[in-house]
């Protein structure tokens, strides 16, 4: 065998172990979390009132109809608008709530935000942001039932996955998979 087609065997096979590697979206070396045990949610919008006890990982995958029943609980409930929220974010509470040992619920303030609806709380809400990571789903405002916002703000802010809010006043912390920052 001459050496170019050995060196063109050697590209074809990088090529497919690349390209394979990025088929395999649902995988968990995608998220920044390492642990490797089941992942479980305990969701409530507090606008609408839903509900929702979910196992969205189970260990080694990404649960697509899980991912898509969260996406729906973190929809912009005022536009009714479903979008895919980065699941770094889902993630993220997780590790929060295994840092505070907490078992409760998960109330959501505020997941994916439509353009028009960002529009119209930029003009009645001070500190919305223009060009919001809620609009391409990477951010959401929550809170933990029976843990303290300043906690919830320590834990987020050890993580340091991106931005992190803290707005007491209104009861709740923004985190986002933008960069890291805080306000």
């Amino acid at each position: 065998m001459s050496e170019v087609d050995n060196k063109r065997r050697q590209l074809l096979i990088a090529s497919g172990l690349t390209l394979g590697a990025f088929m395999l979206p649902k995988m968990a070396i995608a998220s920044p979390y390492t642990a490797k045990s089941a992942r479980e949610l305990y969701l409530c919008n507090i606008h609408t009132k839903e509900e929702l006890e979910t196992r969205y990982f189970d260990g080694k995958f990404y649960l697509d109809k899980e991912l898509k029943r969260m996406n729906h609980i973190c929809r912009d409930f005022r536009q009714n608008e479903v979008a895919p929220m980065d699941r770094r974010l889902f993630d993220a509470i997780s590790q929060i709530r295994e840092e505070l040992s907490h078992n409760g619920q998960v109330r959501i303030i505020s997941g994916y935000r439509s353009p028009k609806t960002n529009q119209m709380l930029r003009g009645s809400t001070k500190g919305v942001a223009k060009k919001s990571y809620h609009m391409t789903g990477q951010a959401i405002d929550f809170n933990l039932e029976g843990i303290s916002l300043s906690r919830v703000r320590s834990a987020a802010l050890d993580l340091k996955l991106g931005g992190v809010g803290y707005y007491p006043r209104s009861g709740f912390v923004h985190i986002d998979t933008g960069p890291v920052r805080r306000w």
